[in-house]
């Protein structure tokens, strides 16, 4: 039921949202083990910058989406990606994509 209600939000999300040359979205997806984010340009359907890390079992997954966040802020800045749009996935901004975006603004992106 809770995948449900992720989706009804996503697409309210979606609706308003999209990713533009200036402007790129940042997707997330987040998974019992893992966390995935991209930066897409929706206008030309092409993905700029990808960042992936899984949990291993030792690591707080809170702390892993912190690391990720800055190692995908670093990876947008040498590709001259400064300002994005966050598409948060129809997840609640709470736990790990909290902890996701604070580490993307800490590293230089503006959202």
């Amino acid at each position: 039921m809770n995948h449900l209600r992720r989706n009804r939000r996503h697409g309210k999300i979606r609706s308003r949202m999209v990713g533009t040359a200036a402007r790129p979205r940042a997707c997330v997806y987040r998974s019992i083990k893992g966390l995935e984010v991209q930066i897409i340009d929706d206008a030309k359907g092409v993905t700029l910058v990808s960042a992936r890390k899984i949990a291993d079992g030792k690591t707080n997954k809170t702390a892993i989406a912190t690391q990720l966040g800055l190692d995908l802020a670093k990876s947008a800045q040498e590709k001259g990606i400064s300002v994005i749009v966050f598409d948060r996935g129809g997840y609640r901004y709470h736990g790990r994509v909290k902890a996701l975006a604070e580490a993307m603004r800490e590293g230089g992106l503006k959202f």
